[in-house]
């Protein structure tokens, strides 16, 4: 596999799992640990100006999504 299949494989991993889950993957759950690492990593990238920009509006459309998904503190 190319490093381009393994981005969208893991894109369409993280995607298909939020809208399974209503939540984004978690790094305290050793499952989705590798999934967290994915995002954040992806993250740091986009914020350097360093993500390939073919991956860019992917990315952002994930990024998107987690927001529905973003934790609330209940007690604020």
């Amino acid at each position: 596999m190319t490093q381009d299949q393994l981005w969208i494989h893991r894109y369409v991993e993280i995607r298909d799992f939020m809208e399974v889950n209503h939540r984004k993957p978690s790094k305290h759950i050793p499952e989705e640990r590798d999934m967290h690492n994915w995002w954040k990593h992806n993250k740091k990238l986009m914020n350097a100006g360093e993500l390939k920009p073919e991956r860019l509006e992917s990315f952002r459309k994930l990024l998107e999504a987690g927001e529905k998904y973003r934790h609330v503190n209940q007690y604020v």
